[in-house]
C-alpha cells in the first residue's frame, strides 16, 4: 500500500511517502492562496505517487487533548476529505517536528537547509509511527 503523509502548518505542508514500510520525505508544499490550491497538490501527489490513502498528523497538545491547533487540522482535513477520492486519516504528530529537527541537527545540518526539509522530515516520522502501528 502507497501512502501520503501530510504535516499540515500554517506556511508549508510537509509531505512524506511510503511504499511499504519505511516512510520517506518526499517534498515540501508552500501553502497558497487557499486551502482549495493546496488540497488540489495533494491530489496531484496522489496521482503522481499512486497512494491510496492520506495520514495527516494531528497536533494534540502534550496532555493529549485537542487544543485551537488540533482543531484547524480537524477543521482542513474534513476538507481534505471532501476534495480526495483516498481515505483519510489523521494520526497523533506530537514531537514529529522536535524529531524531525533533533535529526537534522545530529547531521550537522545549517539551520537554513533545515527550514527547507524540516516539515517532509516531521511528515516521514509522523507517517513512519502510523506504519509501525499498523505492524
Amino acid at each position: 500500500m502507497r501512502a501520503l503523509g501530510l504535516d499540515l502548518g500554517a506556511k508549508r505542508i510537509g509531505v512524506a511517502l511510503t511504499a511499504g514500510t519505511v516512510a520517506t520525505p518526499y517534498e515540501v508544499i508552500d501553502r497558497g492562496r487557499s486551502h482549495k490550491v493546496d488540497h488540489a497538490r495533494v491530489a496531484a501527489l496522489l496521482e503522481e505517487t499512486g497512494a491510496t490513502i492520506v495520514v495527516v498528523g494531528l497536533p494534540y497538545s502534550l496532555d493529549g487533548s485537542k487544543g485551537p491547533a488540533a482543531r484547524l487540522v480537524e477543521a482542513e482535513v474534513a476538507e481534505l476529505d471532501a476534495a480526495l477520492d483516498v481515505p483519510v486519516e489523521t494520526w497523533d504528530e506530537r514531537f514529529s517536528t522536535v524529531t524531525a529537527n533533533q535529526s537534522l541537527m545530529a547531521q550537522k545540518m545549517k539551520a537554513d537547509a533545515r527550514r527547507r526539509v524540516v516539515d517532509k522530515v516531521a511528515a516521514a516520522v509522523l507517517l513512519q509511527s502510523w506504519l509501525d502501528s499498523r505492524q
